[in-house]
């Protein structure tokens, strides 16, 4: 079967574990021929939002990928917002794809692929990635860009659809409140852990390994938190409240593994808090050596907004500890996660010293999170579920 991922509705980055590359991978293991459109939009540094130029190339899984320009007869400043490209259609022609699915819908060339879809046999699967958390913040962006334009841009191809997927399920909602497609073509299409990386029965065999690098007890228990360090991120917040902790000896035997880079507001104050010895501080981690660290760890701590972070560690098995988001509570599993009210120091501090001294507590959310997580965010079932 032929598949093309088209990811014009945003951007595009190389060898992420975001669900844009790690759909396209696995489709390709289960025996599809698998190509990727996507946007010159990408991260530049793995920090900040940029461009390359239109080219195409292979990824690292062999899958061939195009990256598709903007016309050049508006500004650019415009164009990158509508989402308008040039040489969709002959692209179309070329793979002749069985089925097309879509990251996002909010692009104007939308249009070619409606064009496609009324003169071939094609299905057309769409997800979507977005919320009022992340997206349409302020009344311009609510009202004109996502209530109009991206709006048209999804009607126009909600007949030739065969499944919407929110990927949250407050994206579940947003699909139906803000764009208007019917509740009977909307499922939840959750996020997971990349179960293609690893074997089970290698789990503790690897758990040593990392600890010996990271020069981490046996007997210690470790909390891990990462990604993009930003401010919303609250990252910050949970390394201040840990060293808290153990400068006053509330705590033993315990310590942090925190992964990414700060942004640049925050970069002095993460310096400052990495030179605390019991903090493991790793810089950058590739997508594919990120579960090595998890399988490690013995708690995920996640105090701000939602990554693709939170489903991989609730996907791998761990107990977790999330901020408290409306409609993004899914990860909950009967009991294998905690949720914060806030992200203040002393609830953080609070929920440290409780998940330490009820042990019999945490054992049950252990218990729960290996049983109940990697059934129901395993990346290779959820690639079936994609196309069924």
């Amino acid at each position: 079967m032929k598949i093309l991922h088209c990811c014009l509705a945003a951007f595009y980055i190389d060898n992420f574990s975001y669900q844009e590359n790690i759909l396209p991978k696995i489709h390709k293991q289960q025996g599809n021929d698998v190509t990727i459109l996507a946007s010159t939009e990408t991260y530049i540094d793995n920090i900040k939002l940029g461009y390359v130029k239109p080219s195409s190339y292979y990824t690292n899984e062999d899958i061939p990928i195009t990256r598709i320009p903007y016309v050049n007869w508006i500004p650019k400043f415009v164009v990158r917002k509508l989402r308008i490209y040039s040489g969709i259609q002959q692209f179309l022609q070329k793979v002749k794809p069985d089925v097309i699915f879509m990251h996002d819908s909010q692009f104007l060339s939308i249009i070619e692929f409606v064009r496609f879809a009324k003169k071939n046999n094609v299905k057309i699967y769409i997800d979507s990635h977005t919320d009022f958390i992340n997206s349409a913040k302020n009344w311009i962006s609510k009202n004109i860009l996502h209530k109009i334009v991206y709006k048209f841009c999804i009607k126009q191809i909600e007949k030739y659809t065969t499944k919407f997927y929110g990927t949250l399920p407050v994206r579940v909602e947003f699909l139906h409140d803000v764009y208007g497609i019917d509740k009977n073509k909307i499922e939840l299409l959750p996020f997971g852990a990349d179960d293609s990386y690893f074997r089970w029965e290698d789990k503790e065999i690897i758990k040593a390994e990392i600890r010996s690098q990271l020069m981490i007890g046996k007997n210690d228990f470790v909390i891990i938190t990462g990604g993009k360090i930003d401010t919303r991120k609250n990252i910050h917040q949970l390394m201040k409240a840990y060293i808290e902790l153990t400068n006053q000896d509330k705590i033993e035997n315990i310590k942090l593994i925190v992964f990414g880079k700060p942004t640049a507001e925050l970069k002095k104050e993460i310096d400052s808090y990495i030179t605390n010895s019991l903090i493991r501080y790793v810089e950058w981690l590739p997508s594919e050596e990120i579960y090595k660290y998890f399988f490690a760890s013995d708690l995920a701590f996640f105090p701000g907004t939602h990554s693709v972070l939170w489903e991989e560690a609730v996907g791998l098995g761990l107990p977790c500890v999330f901020y408290k988001w409306e409609g993004i509570q899914h990860v909950n599993l009967g009991g294998n996660c905690l949720f914060l009210e806030s992200a203040g120091i002393e609830e953080i501090k609070k929920t440290i010293i409780s998940v330490l001294k009820e042990e019999l507590t945490f054992e049950k959310m252990k218990n729960n999170a290996e049983k109940l997580g990697p059934e129901k965010f395993s990346y290779t079932k959820i690639a079936k579920q994609a196309l069924s």
